[in-house]
């Protein structure tokens, strides 16, 4: 698996998310969205490896983020988040997060902050989820849980002419 993100804007919104698509370096790919499961021993490689390995026309299976505006200097961000454990044997988490007036990296974080909350849930850590991302971290580590987190987001302010302003981010899975 790997990640991307893009950004496209033109007068159409499908042509929006078709430049955001290129930006990416997936936009030849028939793209089938799935749930947020990141599957046992799944490596993550470069983005770069990862689009190489891609050929015209085959079905690639993504998480994705997406948001789109075509109001003018409209704040919009879209991110994944990671939550992968350290036993190679059990799942992790992949998250979707789209907002409008969150900065890059507020969007990636809360991005970030759901895949640890739905992994944390499945390996049985209990948390007050009202809390904050920082006191898990202290809590995940007071009990010895340890689990590699991260995101990945675009964001963009809407195009001051009013034309369609996409941004995306996806995990790819390569087969």
């Amino acid at each position: 698996m790997f990640f991307v993100r893009g950004a496209g804007v033109h007068k159409d919104r499908l042509a929006s998310f078709e430049a955001a698509l290129r930006s990416a370096g997936i936009e030849k790919c028939n793209l089938v969205y799935v749930s947020s499961i990141f599957p046992p021993k799944c490596k993550i490689i470069s983005t770069s490896a990862g689009v190489k390995s891609l050929k015209a026309g085959q079905i690639t299976f993504c998480v994705m983020a997406r948001n789109d505006t075509n109001e003018p200097n409209r704040l919009i961000s879209a991110a994944i988040g990671l939550g992968v454990p350290n036993d190679p044997d059990h799942h992790g988490y992949l998250s979707e997060h789209h907002a409008f007036g969150e900065t890059a990296k507020t969007s990636g974080e809360y991005a970030e902050d759901l895949a640890a909350t739905m992994l944390a849930t499945t390996i049985g850590i209990s948390f007050d989820p009202n809390s904050a991302w920082d006191e898990r971290k202290k809590h995940y580590k007071a009990c010895d849980y340890k689990f590699l987190t991260r995101n990945f987001c675009q964001s963009s302010e809407g195009n001051k002419n009013g034309l369609w302003t996409t941004v995306l981010a996806a995990a790819v899975f390569v087969m």
